[in-house]
């Protein structure tokens, strides 16, 4: 059985850190190889390189990964109740 707070805050602290991950290979790569469109699209309001974008996006990846978690392990634990070992 998996612990749903547990495994939501890793997922949120796993997202944040992987948005961090994307900005700066962003600022190391050239233009041609940014993801900035597609964190664009996928996070609301976020705007790349601005202080506030980058705060936006960050919370935002934080709660996409909590969301998961919240939704993966209520699922995993009624199904490893129905068909555990």
């Amino acid at each position: 059985m998996l612990n749903t707070k547990l495994v939501s805050w890793a997922l949120g602290l796993f997202a944040g850190v992987t948005f961090i991950v994307c900005v700066i290979y962003g600022l190391v790569t050239p233009q041609s190889l940014h993801m900035h469109e597609f964190l664009e699209q996928i996070l609301p309001a976020f705007k790349w390189l601005t202080w506030w974008g980058f705060l936006l996006g960050l919370i935002e990846s934080f709660l996409y990964g909590v969301y998961a978690g919240l939704v993966f392990c209520p699922i995993y634990n009624a199904l490893h109740r129905r068909f555990g070992a």
